[in-house]
Protein backbone atom coordinates (compact mmCIF):
# COMPACT_ATOMS: atom_id res chain seq x y z
CA UNK A 1 0.00 0.00 0.00
CA UNK A 2 1.47 3.62 -0.60
CA UNK A 3 1.50 5.41 2.17
CA UNK A 4 0.73 9.35 1.55
CA UNK A 5 1.68 12.21 3.46
CA UNK A 6 -0.72 15.71 3.76
CA UNK A 7 -0.24 18.99 4.94
CA UNK A 8 -3.45 20.89 6.82
CA UNK A 9 -3.37 24.47 6.83
CA UNK A 10 -5.79 26.99 8.29
CA UNK A 11 -5.43 29.33 11.54
CA UNK A 12 -5.63 32.55 13.39
CA UNK A 13 -9.85 31.48 14.55
CA UNK A 14 -11.19 28.88 15.65
CA UNK A 15 -13.19 28.71 12.39
CA UNK A 16 -10.31 28.36 10.47
CA UNK A 17 -8.68 26.03 12.87
CA UNK A 18 -11.41 23.32 13.93
CA UNK A 19 -12.60 22.28 10.71
CA UNK A 20 -8.71 21.80 9.64
CA UNK A 21 -8.08 19.45 12.77
CA UNK A 22 -11.50 17.61 12.26
CA UNK A 23 -10.03 16.77 9.15
CA UNK A 24 -6.37 16.13 9.82
CA UNK A 25 -7.73 13.97 12.76
CA UNK A 26 -9.87 11.88 9.74
CA UNK A 27 -6.91 11.73 8.02
CA UNK A 28 -4.76 10.22 10.62
CA UNK A 29 -7.36 7.13 10.77
CA UNK A 30 -6.76 6.36 7.14
CA UNK A 31 -4.78 3.07 6.59
CA UNK A 32 -2.79 4.91 3.59
CA UNK A 33 -2.07 7.89 5.36
CA UNK A 34 2.00 7.87 6.12
CA UNK A 35 2.39 11.39 7.84
CA UNK A 36 0.26 14.86 8.52
CA UNK A 37 1.90 17.89 9.08
CA UNK A 38 -0.05 21.23 10.25
CA UNK A 39 1.34 24.00 8.82
CA UNK A 40 0.60 27.11 10.90
CA UNK A 41 1.44 30.15 12.63
CA UNK A 42 3.07 29.93 15.76
CA UNK A 43 2.14 33.05 17.63
CA UNK A 44 -1.72 32.24 16.84
CA UNK A 45 -4.10 29.28 18.64
CA UNK A 46 -3.16 26.84 16.01
CA UNK A 47 0.27 26.10 17.70
CA UNK A 48 -1.65 25.62 21.06
CA UNK A 49 -4.61 23.36 19.78
CA UNK A 50 -1.98 21.09 18.05
CA UNK A 51 0.38 20.37 20.51
CA UNK A 52 -1.25 17.80 21.59
CA UNK A 53 -2.25 16.19 18.42
CA UNK A 54 -0.32 13.18 16.48
CA UNK A 55 0.89 15.41 13.57
CA UNK A 56 4.15 17.91 13.34
CA UNK A 57 3.71 21.80 13.28
CA UNK A 58 5.16 23.82 10.96
CA UNK A 59 6.25 27.23 11.67
CA UNK A 60 4.90 29.77 9.14
CA UNK A 61 5.65 33.73 10.18
CA UNK A 62 1.99 35.22 8.18
CA UNK A 63 -0.42 37.87 9.25
CA UNK A 64 -3.46 39.74 7.75
CA UNK A 65 -3.19 42.08 4.53
CA UNK A 66 -2.99 45.72 5.81
CA UNK A 67 -6.13 47.67 3.94
CA UNK A 68 -3.90 50.27 2.79
CA UNK A 69 -0.88 50.92 0.58
CA UNK A 70 1.93 51.94 3.32
CA UNK A 71 4.87 51.21 4.89
CA UNK A 72 3.32 48.58 6.93
CA UNK A 73 2.01 47.17 3.25
CA UNK A 74 5.79 46.52 2.16
CA UNK A 75 6.80 44.99 5.44
CA UNK A 76 3.81 42.70 4.89
CA UNK A 77 4.53 41.60 1.27
CA UNK A 78 7.94 40.83 2.40
CA UNK A 79 6.93 38.76 5.33
CA UNK A 80 4.41 37.21 2.33
CA UNK A 81 7.46 36.13 0.20
CA UNK A 82 9.33 34.74 3.23
CA UNK A 83 6.50 33.10 4.38
CA UNK A 84 6.23 31.49 0.78
CA UNK A 85 9.54 30.44 0.54
CA UNK A 86 9.36 28.23 3.63
CA UNK A 87 6.92 26.87 2.19
CA UNK A 88 7.90 26.06 -0.66
CA UNK A 89 11.12 24.51 1.41
CA UNK A 90 8.64 22.33 3.46
CA UNK A 91 7.38 20.61 0.50
CA UNK A 92 10.43 20.04 -0.99
CA UNK A 93 11.67 18.54 2.33
CA UNK A 94 8.40 16.45 2.92
CA UNK A 95 6.96 15.97 -0.40
CA UNK A 96 3.07 16.41 0.51
CA UNK A 97 0.65 14.19 -2.13
CA UNK A 98 -1.80 16.70 -0.88
CA UNK A 99 -2.68 20.47 0.96
CA UNK A 100 -5.68 21.09 2.58
CA UNK A 101 -6.48 24.33 3.39
CA UNK A 102 -9.34 26.51 5.45
CA UNK A 103 -8.75 29.92 4.50
CA UNK A 104 -7.66 32.69 5.92
CA UNK A 105 -4.45 34.81 5.64
CA UNK A 106 -2.47 31.67 7.65
CA UNK A 107 -2.92 29.27 4.67
CA UNK A 108 -2.32 31.39 1.82
CA UNK A 109 1.46 30.96 1.31
CA UNK A 110 0.98 27.34 1.22
CA UNK A 111 -1.59 27.08 -0.94
CA UNK A 112 0.47 29.28 -2.71
CA UNK A 113 3.76 27.04 -2.86
CA UNK A 114 1.67 24.24 -3.70
CA UNK A 115 0.64 25.93 -6.86
CA UNK A 116 4.26 26.82 -7.27
CA UNK A 117 5.26 23.04 -6.60
CA UNK A 118 3.07 21.42 -8.34
CA UNK A 119 1.10 19.93 -5.25
CA UNK A 120 -2.55 19.39 -5.91
CA UNK A 121 -4.95 21.29 -3.07
CA UNK A 122 -8.81 21.01 -1.87
CA UNK A 123 -10.30 24.24 -0.07
CA UNK A 124 -12.97 24.49 2.61
CA UNK A 125 -14.83 27.64 3.17
CA UNK A 126 -17.33 27.73 6.31
CA UNK A 127 -19.14 30.82 5.22
CA UNK A 128 -21.97 31.48 3.15
CA UNK A 129 -19.76 34.63 2.30
CA UNK A 130 -16.63 32.98 1.07
CA UNK A 131 -13.38 34.39 2.23
CA UNK A 132 -11.25 36.16 0.29
CA UNK A 133 -8.10 33.54 0.49
CA UNK A 134 -10.52 30.80 -1.19
CA UNK A 135 -12.29 33.25 -4.01
CA UNK A 136 -8.57 34.11 -4.89
CA UNK A 137 -7.17 30.09 -4.92
CA UNK A 138 -10.23 28.48 -5.85
CA UNK A 139 -10.05 28.43 -9.57
CA UNK A 140 -7.04 26.64 -9.03
CA UNK A 141 -7.91 23.74 -6.32
CA UNK A 142 -8.60 20.55 -7.22
CA UNK A 143 -12.14 20.70 -5.60
CA UNK A 144 -13.67 22.66 -2.91
CA UNK A 145 -15.73 21.73 -0.31
CA UNK A 146 -18.14 24.64 1.30
CA UNK A 147 -20.70 24.48 4.03
CA UNK A 148 -23.91 26.16 2.09
CA UNK A 149 -25.19 25.77 -1.43
CA UNK A 150 -25.09 29.63 -1.77
CA UNK A 151 -21.05 29.54 -2.34
CA UNK A 152 -20.69 27.59 -4.98
CA UNK A 153 -22.15 30.35 -6.98
CA UNK A 154 -19.49 32.55 -5.97
CA UNK A 155 -16.68 30.44 -6.49
CA UNK A 156 -15.06 29.49 -9.99
CA UNK A 157 -14.37 26.10 -9.20
CA UNK A 158 -16.50 23.09 -11.19
CA UNK A 159 -15.60 21.08 -8.63
CA UNK A 160 -17.42 22.44 -5.60
CA UNK A 161 -18.80 19.96 -2.92
CA UNK A 162 -21.77 20.94 -0.13
CA UNK A 163 -20.53 18.93 2.98
CA UNK A 164 -21.80 21.20 5.70
CA UNK A 165 -18.63 22.14 8.14
CA UNK A 166 -16.14 19.52 8.87
CA UNK A 167 -16.67 18.90 12.91
CA UNK A 168 -14.94 16.79 15.21
CA UNK A 169 -16.46 12.64 15.91
CA UNK A 170 -16.16 13.45 19.21
CA UNK A 171 -19.00 15.31 18.41
CA UNK A 172 -21.02 12.11 17.37
CA UNK A 173 -20.10 10.02 20.19
CA UNK A 174 -19.22 12.03 23.74
CA UNK A 175 -22.11 12.01 26.20
CA UNK A 176 -22.93 14.64 27.96
CA UNK A 177 -22.55 13.05 31.14
CA UNK A 178 -18.63 12.14 29.98
CA UNK A 179 -18.23 15.62 28.71
CA UNK A 180 -19.50 17.01 32.34
CA UNK A 181 -17.06 14.33 34.06
CA UNK A 182 -14.45 15.71 31.77
CA UNK A 183 -14.54 19.28 32.81
CA UNK A 184 -14.94 18.14 36.37
CA UNK A 185 -18.51 19.55 37.04
CA UNK A 186 -22.10 18.87 38.28
CA UNK A 187 -24.82 16.84 36.38
CA UNK A 188 -27.31 19.87 36.16
CA UNK A 189 -28.14 22.31 34.27
CA UNK A 190 -25.42 24.22 31.97
CA UNK A 191 -25.12 27.50 30.42
CA UNK A 192 -21.44 28.18 27.84
CA UNK A 193 -21.45 31.73 27.30
CA UNK A 194 -18.71 32.56 24.86
CA UNK A 195 -17.75 35.07 22.05
CA UNK A 196 -15.47 32.83 19.81
CA UNK A 197 -11.92 31.93 20.28
CA UNK A 198 -11.17 36.00 20.18
CA UNK A 199 -14.00 36.99 22.59
CA UNK A 200 -17.07 39.37 22.33
CA UNK A 201 -16.44 42.34 25.02
CA UNK A 202 -20.51 42.96 24.24
CA UNK A 203 -21.58 39.13 25.60
CA UNK A 204 -18.67 39.79 28.08
CA UNK A 205 -19.78 42.96 29.50
CA UNK A 206 -23.56 41.41 29.72
CA UNK A 207 -22.53 38.31 31.24
CA UNK A 208 -20.40 39.81 34.16
CA UNK A 209 -23.44 41.60 35.43
CA UNK A 210 -25.61 38.46 35.85
CA UNK A 211 -23.01 35.96 36.77
CA UNK A 212 -24.35 35.90 40.37
CA UNK A 213 -27.80 35.90 39.75
CA UNK A 214 -27.69 32.75 37.31
CA UNK A 215 -25.09 31.25 39.94
CA UNK A 216 -28.45 31.83 42.87
CA UNK A 217 -30.60 30.12 40.71
CA UNK A 218 -27.75 26.76 40.75
CA UNK A 219 -27.27 27.41 37.09
CA UNK A 220 -24.03 26.09 36.39
CA UNK A 221 -22.03 28.49 33.97
CA UNK A 222 -18.92 27.80 31.64
CA UNK A 223 -17.70 31.40 30.72
CA UNK A 224 -15.04 31.70 27.94
CA UNK A 225 -14.06 35.48 27.61
CA UNK A 226 -11.42 35.24 25.00
CA UNK A 227 -8.04 35.89 25.66
CA UNK A 228 -7.75 39.51 25.49
CA UNK A 229 -10.99 40.17 27.45
CA UNK A 230 -10.16 37.84 30.02
CA UNK A 231 -8.07 40.48 32.37
CA UNK A 232 -11.36 43.17 31.85
CA UNK A 233 -13.78 40.53 32.58
CA UNK A 234 -11.85 39.62 35.84
CA UNK A 235 -11.20 42.92 37.09
CA UNK A 236 -14.97 43.90 36.84
CA UNK A 237 -15.74 40.57 38.71
CA UNK A 238 -13.56 41.70 41.65
CA UNK A 239 -15.12 44.37 41.77
CA UNK A 240 -18.89 43.83 41.42
CA UNK A 241 -18.61 39.96 42.60
CA UNK A 242 -15.47 39.05 44.12
CA UNK A 243 -16.77 35.97 45.80
CA UNK A 244 -17.26 34.45 42.16
CA UNK A 245 -13.46 32.66 42.92
CA UNK A 246 -14.90 30.37 45.02
CA UNK A 247 -18.33 29.73 43.37
CA UNK A 248 -18.20 25.88 42.39
CA UNK A 249 -21.12 27.22 39.82
CA UNK A 250 -19.05 28.82 37.88
CA UNK A 251 -15.93 27.97 35.55
CA UNK A 252 -14.07 31.46 33.80
CA UNK A 253 -10.79 30.80 31.27
CA UNK A 254 -9.92 32.87 28.39
CA UNK A 255 -9.90 29.57 26.17
CA UNK A 256 -10.65 26.38 26.31
CA UNK A 257 -8.27 23.57 24.38
CA UNK A 258 -11.45 21.39 24.15
CA UNK A 259 -14.69 23.35 22.88
CA UNK A 260 -15.94 19.71 22.52
CA UNK A 261 -16.19 18.78 26.10
CA UNK A 262 -17.43 22.36 26.78
CA UNK A 263 -20.54 22.60 24.53
CA UNK A 264 -21.38 18.65 25.09
CA UNK A 265 -21.81 19.49 28.54
CA UNK A 266 -23.96 22.48 28.19
CA UNK A 267 -27.42 22.52 28.10
CA UNK A 268 -28.32 26.26 26.87
CA UNK A 269 -25.36 28.13 24.77
CA UNK A 270 -24.72 32.10 24.27
CA UNK A 271 -22.72 32.40 21.01
CA UNK A 272 -21.68 34.71 17.92
CA UNK A 273 -23.24 33.22 14.99
CA UNK A 274 -20.47 32.05 12.73
CA UNK A 275 -20.49 28.89 10.82
CA UNK A 276 -18.78 27.07 12.76
CA UNK A 277 -19.98 27.80 16.39
CA UNK A 278 -23.56 27.29 14.73
CA UNK A 279 -22.48 23.71 13.46
CA UNK A 280 -20.99 22.57 16.57
CA UNK A 281 -23.94 24.17 18.29
CA UNK A 282 -26.09 21.67 16.77
CA UNK A 283 -24.10 18.96 16.58
CA UNK A 284 -24.04 19.50 20.87
CA UNK A 285 -28.13 19.61 20.66
CA UNK A 286 -27.54 22.95 22.42
CA UNK A 287 -30.50 25.66 22.87
CA UNK A 288 -28.26 29.07 21.86
CA UNK A 289 -29.33 32.33 22.20
CA UNK A 290 -27.45 34.04 19.15
CA UNK A 291 -25.75 37.87 19.26
CA UNK A 292 -24.38 37.95 15.91
CA UNK A 293 -21.22 39.97 15.19
CA UNK A 294 -22.62 43.12 13.76
CA UNK A 295 -19.54 43.69 11.13
CA UNK A 296 -18.97 40.63 9.73
CA UNK A 297 -18.05 40.35 6.01
CA UNK A 298 -21.60 40.64 4.25
CA UNK A 299 -23.53 40.80 7.61
CA UNK A 300 -23.42 36.66 7.23
CA UNK A 301 -23.59 36.30 10.90
CA UNK A 302 -27.08 38.20 11.18
CA UNK A 303 -28.09 35.72 8.38
CA UNK A 304 -26.69 32.81 10.03
CA UNK A 305 -28.92 33.78 13.17
CA UNK A 306 -31.99 34.79 11.94
CA UNK A 307 -31.64 31.58 10.01
CA UNK A 308 -31.58 29.67 13.20
CA UNK A 309 -34.56 31.42 14.70
CA UNK A 310 -36.43 30.42 11.84
CA UNK A 311 -36.15 26.89 11.88
CA UNK A 312 -36.88 27.08 16.07
CA UNK A 313 -33.34 26.46 16.40
CA UNK A 314 -32.01 29.15 18.76
CA UNK A 315 -32.90 32.34 19.76
CA UNK A 316 -32.00 35.90 18.28
CA UNK A 317 -30.55 39.00 20.16
CA UNK A 318 -28.70 42.01 18.15
CA UNK A 319 -25.58 42.85 19.68
CA UNK A 320 -26.59 46.37 20.14
CA UNK A 321 -29.48 45.57 22.11
CA UNK A 322 -26.93 43.04 23.99
CA UNK A 323 -27.04 44.36 27.79
CA UNK A 324 -27.07 42.28 31.36
CA UNK A 325 -30.75 43.06 31.33
CA UNK A 326 -31.71 41.64 28.09
CA UNK A 327 -29.64 38.65 28.01
CA UNK A 328 -31.15 37.28 31.39
CA UNK A 329 -34.36 37.64 29.87
CA UNK A 330 -33.18 35.77 26.72
CA UNK A 331 -32.04 32.67 29.19
CA UNK A 332 -35.00 32.88 31.63
CA UNK A 333 -37.11 32.06 28.44
CA UNK A 334 -34.97 28.42 28.24
CA UNK A 335 -34.51 27.88 31.81
CA UNK A 336 -38.09 28.81 32.89
CA UNK A 337 -39.81 26.65 30.20
CA UNK A 338 -38.82 23.04 29.76
CA UNK A 339 -40.79 22.47 26.55
CA UNK A 340 -39.47 25.12 25.07
CA UNK A 341 -35.86 24.06 25.91
CA UNK A 342 -36.18 20.65 24.77
CA UNK A 343 -38.03 21.93 21.18
CA UNK A 344 -35.30 24.03 20.89
CA UNK A 345 -32.45 21.61 21.70
CA UNK A 346 -34.40 19.17 19.46
CA UNK A 347 -34.64 21.60 16.02
CA UNK A 348 -31.05 22.20 16.28
CA UNK A 349 -29.97 18.79 16.59
CA UNK A 350 -31.98 18.20 13.47
CA UNK A 351 -29.74 20.72 11.57
CA UNK A 352 -26.81 18.36 12.66
CA UNK A 353 -23.99 16.96 10.08
CA UNK A 354 -21.73 14.81 11.20
CA UNK A 355 -20.24 13.76 7.72
CA UNK A 356 -18.47 16.12 6.58
CA UNK A 357 -15.53 15.23 7.50
CA UNK A 358 -15.94 12.05 5.43
CA UNK A 359 -16.85 13.49 2.25
CA UNK A 360 -13.83 16.06 2.29
CA UNK A 361 -11.43 13.18 3.03
CA UNK A 362 -12.97 11.47 -0.06
CA UNK A 363 -12.01 15.12 -1.86
CA UNK A 364 -8.76 14.93 -0.65
CA UNK A 365 -8.13 11.44 -1.64
CA UNK A 366 -9.25 12.26 -5.47
CA UNK A 367 -6.37 14.76 -5.92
Amino acid sequence: MHKKTYFITGGGTGGHIYPAIAVADGLLEQEDTEKIYYVGNPNNLEANITSSKNYTFLPVNSSGMPRKATLTFLKWSFQMLFAWLKCCIYIFKYKPNAIFGTGGYVSAPVLFAGMTMKVPFVMHDCDANPGLVTRRFAPFAKSISVAFEVECKKLHNNNCFVNGNPIRKEFATLTKEQARSNLGIKNKLTICIMGGSQGAKKINDATVGILRELSSRNLQVIFQTGKKNYDDVVRSLENIYPEYKNDKNVIIKPYFDNMTDVLKASDIAVSRAGSLSISELCASGVASIFVPYAYAAADHQRKNAKYMLNQGAGLYLEDSATDSEALLKKIEMLVNDDEFLNTVQQNALKLAKFDGVEGIIKQIKDC
